[in-house]
């Protein structure tokens, strides 16, 4: 009976300390990994997090580049790393949906990882040149139909959140489209000013400037978000064109090795959730076309389970294969 009291004595004392390190967490640095490197929007929306939460959290959060392998190498190595909190990594639709899709990676983006909560989301754009005789998503569609596979688009690469979207629409749509698939953003753009190729889907950000421009060689036509944004007001969304609940948007968003307590992601979440009601921070991400969320820790992993089945469909349809 003593040794049985004993017992129960030690595990109460046991919660008791886990339960007050969890209280104090953090008590030294964290570390926020980033899969690409230096100078890229992860980065940066890395870079915005990480100061905003060190003030929040009163302790130090610091912004370390693990590149290589589409971010396969950063998720790997935060989902083998300690699940006290102290190491997180800023990860995107690409590295968490995307690559476990086209490579072998030792990491399992439902299993290995805690969701904590999404920094924010960067929609796309169909965006056209001048030239093609279209203004809108139903004149698109008619205009590939009469010419099945012979009109191009353009995206920034295979496998692409971009190129991804693009097949999700065309098969949709129920029409055939080439895709050419540049090495960058740049070169694809470049190429759609000079008509070089019809139509490009690219993130919002860097089509904002020709969109403003009303004398620009460019038209954009849609946008891929739920809703109109407010920085393409009279751009009706590919939903509202007669596609009803299509959206796709890439994000950018923290998650911890599985395993890391419920209290310390709840504080991680707690910290960041007023961010993105502060006209600085939102101000910032919205500068490099990111639009700041902040969600819950279960929004996040609905959003997580939904986009693992969707951007499945879209590695499927597209045709791209396993490495």
């Amino acid at each position: 009976m003593k040794r049985k009291l004993f017992a129960i004595i030690l595990s109460l004392v046991a919660v008791s300390f886990a339960v007050a390190a969890h209280a104090a967490w953090p008590e030294r640095t964290v570390t926020l990994i980033v899969p690409y490197p230096p100078g890229g929007t992860a980065d940066t929306v890395a870079r915005i997090a990480a100061e905003w939460l060190t003030k929040a959290l009163k302790q130090s959060v610091i912004v370390e580049h693990r590149p290589g392998a589409g971010g396969a190498i950063a998720a790997e190595f935060v989902a083998r790393a300690p699940a006290d909190g102290y190491t997180v990594i800023l990860a995107s639709t690409g590295t968490m949906e995307i690559v476990p899709r086209m490579q072998k990676v030792r990491y399992d983006t439902l299993k290995s990882f805690a969701p904590i909560f999404i920094v924010g989301t960067q929609p796309m754009a169909f965006a056209v040149n001048s030239k093609l005789p279209v203004k809108s998503l139903d004149e698109l569609v008619a205009y590939a139909k009469a010419r099945s596979g012979q009109v191009a688009y353009a995206s920034s690469g295979n496998g692409s959140t971009a190129h991804l979207t693009m097949a999700l629409f065309l098969k949709r749509a129920g029409i055939s489209m080439t895709h050419v698939a540049y090495k960058g953003n740049a070169p694809a753009m470049t190429d759609l000013l000079g008509g070089h190729v019809p139509m490009y889907l690219g993130g919002v950000f860097e089509l904002l400037p020709y969109y403003k421009d009303k004398g620009a060689k460019i038209k954009v036509i849609a946008v891929s978000s739920e809703k109109r944004l407010s920085q393409m007001p009279e751009v009706p969304t590919v939903a509202e064109q007669g596609y009803p609940g299509f959206s796709t948007l890439a994000w950018n968003a923290l998650l911890a090795p599985a395993g890391t307590p419920k209290e310390v992601i709840a504080t991680f979440a707690e910290a960041l959730r007023p961010a993105c009601q502060d006209a600085g921070f939102s101000g910032k991400l919205e500068a490099i076309g990111v639009d700041a969320l902040c969600n819950t820790p279960e929004q996040f992993s609905e959003r997580l389970k939904a986009d693992w089945a969707m951007w499945g469909e879209a590695v499927k349809v597209s045709g791209v294969a396993m490495q």
